[in-house]
């Protein structure tokens, strides 16, 4: 299973974006995936997640009502829809798979739960 996340890269705050995130190889149907990201000079933080069918979503608080998990036809394709970009949204943004597990509800937001990542894609907001 590999990832490949792409989308980023220079806009200015208050634009909006789409990041992408398809998959090549198994799916689980569900599975979960999510949106991490690693703003400079910070860990790297869980932004948003979804099962794999686009159930049971969570975001982040510093980005809810902003930023959105999604998906469309497009096969094994997830987006990250980001609106109303701040230049603190400036980050390496990574997509995460997790296998289908039953403590999703508890540990969405936990970097261990998930076993393949993308490469990372770069989001910078000028202001």
């Amino acid at each position: 299973v590999q990832l490949q996340a792409s989308g980023g890269g220079l806009v200015q705050a208050g634009d909006s974006l789409r990041l992408s995130c398809v998959v090549s190889g198994r799916t689980f149907s569900s599975g979960s995936v999510a949106w991490f990201r690693q703003r400079p000079g910070k860990e790297r933080e869980f932004v948003a997640s979804s099962i794999w069918t686009g159930d049971n979503t969570y975001t982040a608080e510093s980005v809810k009502g902003r930023f959105t998990i999604s998906k469309d036809n497009a096969p094994k394709t997830r987006y990250l829809l980001m609106n109303a970009v701040k230049p603190e949204d400036t980050a390496i943004y990574y997509c995460a798979l997790a296998l289908p597990k039953t403590t999703y509800s508890r540990d969405y937001a936990k970097q261990e739960f998930y076993k393949y990542w993308g490469q990372g894609t770069l989001v910078t907001v000028s202001s």
